[in-house]
């Protein structure tokens, strides 16, 4: 007896085209959700702050690994205030390019300067 090579395609392509239909029926019942995406959320609700986390996204390319210099000067105990690290990251200064947090909150802006601020 000969079998046919294409029926454990066929039933494939079924479950296939079955199991689609099924997971769609979901979804005509959550489209104002699937819609607003993440239009609601905020940094606090996505989670806390880090701006330990922000500093090495941002900084750690000209200031080095430990921000102990590279490209651009040691970041450990500049005597510098939050307000003038704030200002800096906001106006820029020498080689430093003026916004380059531009994408955070004031408030996020505020505590990674408090964080340089506040290296040993």
């Amino acid at each position: 007896m000969k079998k046919n090579p294409i029926i454990p395609y066929i039933l494939i392509m079924a479950f296939g085209i079955g199991l689609i239909f099924f997971m769609s029926l979901g979804g005509p019942d959550k489209k104002a959700e699937i819609a607003k995406g993440d239009e609601g959320k905020t940094e606090e609700s996505a989670g806390a702050f880090d701006p330990e986390a922000a500093v090495a996204k941002s900084c750690v390319a000209c200031h080095g690994e430990n921000l102990e210099g590279g490209g651009g000067p040691n970041l450990h105990g500049t005597g510098l205030s939050a307000d003038e690290v704030k200002e800096i990251l906001h106006n820029g200064k020498g080689g430093m390019p003026a916004g380059i947090l531009k994408a955070e909150s004031e408030a996020n802006i505020e505590a990674v300067a408090k964080y340089i601020a506040d290296l040993k």
